[in-house]
């Protein structure tokens, strides 16, 4: 069981510490010899969500329950390639992710519900990838619309808006919370990854960058929109990131590993994600938002307000698939 954090981790609280950090709970592994584990999203009850790439290389996705009890794992049945990627959860534990067409080379996305796939593209799209959803049933994720631009997209009420961060070449959604505020990143033109936020009304927050980042990804928002990601240093080693907007940057490592990723949080503070060990073999670990006496953010770019798809799509465009 994931201990919660009985005091408001959320908001300003007269007589309490303004500062925060983030603190180990626990690692976990799905079930099996040599399996890599790569969670990506926790729920406000405590389910977590993810893959996991067997000594095979072949991904299936999981769910792991608040208890601590793992699903058998989830392989949609129009998988043909070997790769079904479980991506979002919420609190009625449904789930969403993609899978792959090997014949095409396309991504599809899905829906889980219970013991039952539904699979959806977005109009027009032979290449969609669904990477997160709210208790409201709304979800998010990235296709390749007519124009050819690897775009981000939300889905309110069965309306879906396909947008793009100014100046990028490619754009993806990762989570959208209750809000409707959506997070993700987007790649330059020179190849660097940056994150972003995008409010309900459409105005995109851009970039999300600790000091001293090479390249950063957010993976994860929770009701407060405080976003979870990682990002890389010139030393090539890789940082496990809490952002609090609007200017609040919190590294976590995880110890003696050059690779970390915070990938989901949730409204209690609960976050998921991983380390990597030194034979590059993915661990989940699961922490926890925590206040302390001093302030242990570090300093990075304010996001700026912009308009979402403002000017013209770029001419320049490169399709990616998501990052774990």
């Amino acid at each position: 069981m994931i201990a919660v954090l009985a005091l408001p981790v959320l908001g300003a609280v007269a007589g309490m510490p303004a500062g925060f950090s983030v603190q180990l709970v626990s690692t976990f592994d799905y079930p099996g010899s040599g399996n890599s584990t790569l969670p990506q999203k926790i729920s406000d009850s405590g389910d977590i969500v993810g893959s996991y790439i067997d000594s095979s290389g072949v991904t299936r996705g999981f769910i792991r329950v608040r208890n601590g009890t793992f699903s058998a794992p989830l392989v949609d049945p129009n998988d043909t390639g070997g790769l079904t990627e479980g991506r979002g959860i919420n609190n009625s534990r449904v789930v969403c992710g993609d899978y792959l067409d090997e014949a095409s080379g396309n991504f599809h996305g899905y829906f889980l519900r219970g013991s039952r796939f539904f699979n959806h593209n977005v109009p027009g799209s032979s290449w969609t990838i669904f990477l997160g959803l709210n208790n409201a049933g709304n979800f998010c994720g990235s296709d390749i619309p007519g124009s050819g631009v690897q775009s981000a997209f939300i889905s309110l009420d069965g309306i879906i808006t396909e947008f793009t961060v100014p100046e990028a070449i490619y754009s993806l959604a990762y989570q959208i919370n209750s809000s409707n505020q959506a997070c993700g990143y987007f790649g330059d033109v020179n190849g660097v990854v940056h994150g972003y936020f995008r409010d309900s009304d459409g105005t995109i927050h851009d970039p999300i960058d600790p000091a001293g980042s090479t390249g950063t990804v957010i993976l994860g928002n929770n009701d407060s929109n405080w976003m979870v990601g990682r990002y890389s240093d010139s030393g090539g080693l890789t940082h496990g990131l809490l952002f609090i907007p609007p200017n609040k940057y919190i590294t976590y490592d995880y110890p003696g590993s050059t690779f970390t990723s915070l990938n989901g949080i949730n409204e209690q503070g609960q976050i998921v994600g991983r380390y990597q060990d030194s034979s590059g073999i993915g661990h989940g670990i699961i922490a926890q938002v925590v206040r302390t006496a001093a302030d242990q953010s570090t300093q990075g770019v304010t996001p700026q307000r912009q308009s979402s798809q403002a000017g013209p799509l770029p001419s320049r465009s490169q399709v990616v698939e998501p990052a774990f």
